[in-house]
């Protein structure tokens, strides 16, 4: 089986200011100094020139994601990854990296010690990386409403080892069943990618009622952004 690859332009992946600025710990309220804002812009003008968004998408049978979730056994025994993925009516493995442009530009910085370039960058990166696993969820959508295979009454969540009770080491077994080296993916001997700024896991969709799940796993209290709450409430909405 041959993933399908999907090539977004920069434009499409450009954060806002304002969500950049949250994830530097910047309230919306709060207006930023003049050296923050003129960072930001610095930033966002690095990451239009180095950005190349790239992903790939691979429908697999619940048997096939069944034995790739399993990968080396360390999975949480209460992850919902399992419980959700059972119910699913499709499972389309995915993964996707902003190019290693981009990154050089974070390390370079970090390395000249210029901490306040690098850091902005990279928290600029990371949002564009979450805009981008988002574009690849709404292809996926676009994919199942082409063959009426997706209502009103259904929806998508994605998940990625590492969170929800998917352990890091499921990154191998995704990346056997994937090949997302044919997007410049690699995975070094801890399961962490490269490129940094690249993101995998799985798409499913099924019935809105399969995704409702509360954050009290004893892998949640570890989670420091819990954002699959807003996820979850926005794919429940009408």
């Amino acid at each position: 089986m041959t993933g399908e690859v999907l090539r977004f332009p920069a434009e499409d992946v450009m954060p806002s200011i304002s969500s950049v600025l949250q994830a530097q710990g910047i309230p919306r309220h709060v207006r930023p100094d003049e050296r923050t804002h003129q960072l930001v812009h610095e930033a966002l003008t690095l990451y239009r020139g180095t950005v190349q968004p790239v992903g790939i998408l691979l429908e697999v049978e619940k048997e096939v994601f069944a034995s790739i979730f399993t990968g080396d056994g360390k999975n949480d025994s209460e992850s919902p990854v399992r419980a959700i993925s059972g119910r699913a009516e499709s499972l389309t493995l995915f993964a996707l990296t902003l190019g290693q442009a981009v990154c050089a530009e974070i390390s370079q910085a970090f390395h000249r010690n210029d901490l306040a370039t690098g850091s902005m960058l990279d928290a600029v990166a990371s949002e564009g990386a979450e805009l981008t696993a988002q574009l690849l969820e709404d292809a996926r959508r676009q994919q199942l409403r082409a063959r009426d295979a997706f209502d009103g009454k259904r929806g998508t969540l994605r998940f990625s080892p590492g969170y929800c009770g998917w352990d890091m080491s499921g990154q191998q077994s995704l990346f056997q069943a994937l090949q997302p080296g044919t997007i410049g993916i690699t995975l070094n001997s801890s399961y962490l990618m490269q490129p940094i700024k690249s993101i995998s896991g799985v798409i499913i969709a099924g019935k809105k009622e399969i995704f409702q799940f509360d954050d009290t796993f004893s892998f949640c209290r570890d989670c420091a952004t819990h954002t699959c709450r807003d996820r979850i409430s926005t794919l429940l909405q009408p």
